[in-house]
């Protein structure tokens, strides 16, 4: 191929990771020419309703897709974060990138760290593994709806709408703003737990062989052992974004990888949170393995009335 058209959302991190995206492949083939494909997507859309109610992160790439799909571009870059774990046929995940930093982050105008917030704090984040989290560190504190592009979010932090909101750090630290507010604090995995492949870019497109076999230079064998565990383990339980589930799976060292889990209420009054470390060459079976232990203990129908109470 002489020339590959890049489907990307509008927002500055998204065109970030196309940019990105586009200047690795060009590393590996200098006289490919890229194009980037701009598209505003249903989520960008809709900006004061919480992304449970209206479909799930899946609405980030469906337009992508139908793109991909009119042959108007090649390629799709997604947040795999955002990326459901079914696919439709004749789409595939060509490729998983290196991953960025995972964690959440923290940020404030007037605040270090989460345990310094006051008494009923205000704190910005619609995600429901966050809400869940948040409230098992601080019960006390007061979570406000936070929608809109990074930028948005951190304005509305600015104007005193919020004491502080919680983003991915590797979206702050890509667009290089951590300057723009006062306390920018990654948060321990320790504390809170990202959900599946958080930080890391997936590659969609159809299922081409060629074109597969061409974008496998930006494969990263990290990414897909730990994605491959944390998508297993979201499948396994039939979760979505709808429902609060956080999962990281970490590499240790050649042998051993360590897998934190934790599924709940938006509200923390119940959950279920397991640590496994397992041997990294059954990468394939260790998320529905520790899928299995999280129903064994009713994870599917706490997730059940999660969701229920989420679409209220």
């Amino acid at each position: 191929m002489k020339k590959i058209v890049i489907a990307t959302r509008r927002s500055k991190l998204a065109l970030w990771q196309s940019e990105y995206i586009k200047a690795e492949l060009q590393k590996h083939y200098p006289d490919l020419e890229v194009e980037l494909q701009e598209f505003s997507t249903k989520a960008d859309k809709i900006l004061d309703v919480p992304l449970a109610k209206i479909g799930g992160k899946g609405l980030f790439t469906k337009e992508l897709e139908i793109a991909l799909a009119n042959k108007e571009a090649d390629i799709a870059v997604h947040s795999l974060k955002d990326v459901p774990v079914e696919f439709e046929e004749g789409f595939v995940l060509a490729a998983l990138t290196k991953r960025f930093d995972p964690r959440d982050a923290f940020l404030s105008e007037k605040y270090a760290n989460i345990s310094e917030l006051p008494q009923g704090a205000v704190i910005g984040t619609t995600s429901l593994r966050r809400r869940m989290e948040l409230k098992l560190l601080r019960p006390d504190i007061e979570l406000k709806d936070l929608r809109g592009n990074i930028n948005t979010r951190i304005a509305k932090l600015k104007a005193g709408e919020y004491d502080a909101i919680i983003l991915a750090a590797t979206g702050v630290q890509k667009l290089q703003i951590e300057d723009e507010v006062k306390h920018f604090s990654p948060i321990s995995i320790d504390d809170m737990i990202p959900s599946m492949g958080q930080a890391t870019l997936g590659i969609e497109t159809l299922d081409n062989q060629e074109l597969v076999e061409m974008l496998s230079v930006l494969h990263d064998k990290d990414a897909l052992i730990e994605s491959t565990i944390e998508r297993d383990f979201v499948r396994t339980l039939e979760g979505g974004c709808q429902v609060p589930i956080g999962v990281k799976a970490t590499i240790i060292d050649e042998n051993t990888i360590d897998v934190r889990a934790i599924v709940g209420m938006p509200d923390g009054s119940e959950y279920i949170q397991e640590d496994l470390v397992a041997n990294i060459d059954d990468y394939e079976t260790i998320g529905k393995t520790l899928a299995q232990t999280f129903i064994d203990q009713g994870a599917k129908e706490l997730l059940a009335r999660a969701e229920s109470v989420a679409f209220k």
